[in-house]
C-alpha cells in the first residue's frame, strides 16, 4: 500500500470520525434529552439550544487534535497548532456558556416580570460578563499576564468612563427605567415631545417605541428618563374612553340620557374590547354655539382597543336616534343685522 496514502489517511480519519461523532451526538443524544426536558418540564432546553451546532464543531476540533498529532510536527508547529485549537476551544465555550447564562436570565424575569419587566438590557450585560471573563481567561491561557491588564483598565478607567459618557449614561438610565417599573415593555405611552407608542425593549443604549402604524420609533434612554410621560396603562390597564355628543336644544334630555345610556351599555357587552361588566356615564356639561353638550365615558380593555369601540358606537348611537326622533344639529350661527346702519 502507497506510504503516502497511510500518511494521510490517519489524519483524515481523525476528521471524519469527529464529524460523523458530532453529527450523531447532535441528532440523536441531543434531540431525546431536549424531548426529556419537555416531559419534566425543566429549562434545560435553554442549555440544549445553546449547544446547537456547537456540539459538531467541539467533535471536530478533537477529531483536528488527534490530526495533528498524528503527523510528525515539531515541537514548535505543535505548540502553534495546540494555541490556535485552545483559542477557538475558549472562544466557542465562552459563546455557548454567554448564550446559556442570556436564556436563564431571560427565562427567570420571564418568571418575576411583575416585579422586574423583561427587557434585553439584563440578558445583554450578562453575556457582555460572560464574553469579558472568557477573553481574560483566553489571554491567561496564552501566557499572557492579565494582571497589568486589569490595572491598565483601572487607572484608565475614567478616561474610559468619560469618553463613553453617553453609552453609560444610557445604560445606568435604561437600568434606572426598569427597576423603577414606571414603564415597561407592553405599555403604551406618550412622551412630553409628542413621540407616543407601544414600549417594545429596553436595550443597554435606547428604548423601542412601536406606534399603532407599526412604526418604530428609538429613543435614547437617557432622553426618556428625562423626558415626561403619559403611560395609559398606569395604574390599571384598561382606561376611559370618552366621546362627545351634540343634540338639538329642544331635545328631551331624559329621553337622550336613556337612549344614549342604553347604546353604551350595548357596545360595552357586545363590542371585542369593551370591559362588560362597566356602568357607561352619561353627562350634559354645556351649551354649545348650536346644541347641547354631553358626554358619554365607555371603557376600554387596552389602548388600542379605544378605536373600536368608537366605531361601533356612532354608528350605533346615530341609527338609535334616527329612530327614536333625536336629532344631532347641523352648526347653526345666527347674525343679526341692523337694518337701520345699512346703506344701499
Amino acid at each position: 500500500m502507497n506510504p503516502s496514502f497511510l500518511f494521510w489517511a490517519i489524519p483524515a480519519g481523525f476528521v471524519i470520525s469527529g464529524i460523523i461523532l458530532g453529527m450523531i451526538f447532535q441528532k440523536i443524544i441531543l434531540r431525546k434529552l431536549k424531548k426529556s426536558t419537555r416531559v419534566i418540564n425543566w429549562h434545560g432546553d435553554v442549555v440544549i439550544n445553546a449547544l446547537q451546532h456547537w456540539i459538531v464543531f467541539w467533535f471536530i476540533l478533537a477529531g483536528i487534535y488527534g490530526a495533528i498529532h498524528s503527523l510528525s510536527f515539531s515541537a514548535d508547529h505543535l505548540k502553534i497548532f495546540n494555541k490556535i485549537l485552545l483559542i477557538l476551544t475558549i472562544i466557542s465555550a465562552t459563546t455557548v456558556i454567554a448564550r446559556i447564562a442570556g436564556g436563564f436570565v431571560r427565562t427567570y424575569q420571564e418568571s418575576i416580570k411583575d416585579v422586574i419587566p423583561s427587557t434585553t438590557l439584563f440578558t445583554n450585560l450578562t453575556k457582555l460578563i460572560v464574553f469579558l471573563i472568557g477573553s481574560l481567561v483566553m489571554l491567561r491561557s496564552l501566557g499572557i499576564s492579565i494582571a497589568p491588564i486589569l490595572a491598565t483598565l483601572g487607572v484608565g478607567g475614567l478616561a474610559v468612563a468619560l469618553a463613553l459618557q453617553d453609552v453609560l449614561s444610557n445604560l445606568f438610565s435604561g437600568i434606572h427605567i426598569i427597576l423603577s417599573k414606571k414603564i415597561k415593555p407592553g405599555n403604551y405611552v406618550r412622551l412630553d415631545s409628542g413621540e407616543e407608542g407601544y414600549i417594545v425593549d429596553i436595550t443597554w443604549r435606547d428604548t423601542t417605541l412601536r406606534e399603532l402604524s407599526d412604526n418604530q420609533i428609538i429613543v435614547p434612554n437617557l432622553r426618556l428618563a428625562r423626558a415626561t410621560i403619559k403611560n395609559y396603562n398606569l395604574p390599571d390597564l384598561d382606561l376611559s374612553v370618552p366621546v362627545e355628543v351634540g343634540v338639538c336644544f329642544d331635545s328631551d334630555l331624559e329621553k337622550v340620557e336613556r337612549v344614549t345610556q342604553s347604546v353604551a351599555q350595548e357596545v360595552m357587552k357586545e363590542v371585542p374590547g369593551g370591559v362588560p361588566e362597566f356602568e357607561p356615564a352619561v353627562r350634559f356639561h354645556s351649551f354649545g354655539d348650536s346644541s347641547i353638550q354631553l358626554k358619554v365615558a365607555l371603557r376600554a380593555k387596552n389602548f388600542s382597543d379605544q378605536y373600536l369601540l368608537k366605531h361601533e358606537f356612532i354608528k350605533r348611537l346615530q341609527k338609535r336616534y334616527q329612530q327614536e326622533g333625536i336629532v344631532i344639529p347641523f352648526p347653526v350661527r345666527t347674525v343679526k343685522m341692523d337694518s337701520a346702519k345699512l346703506n344701499f
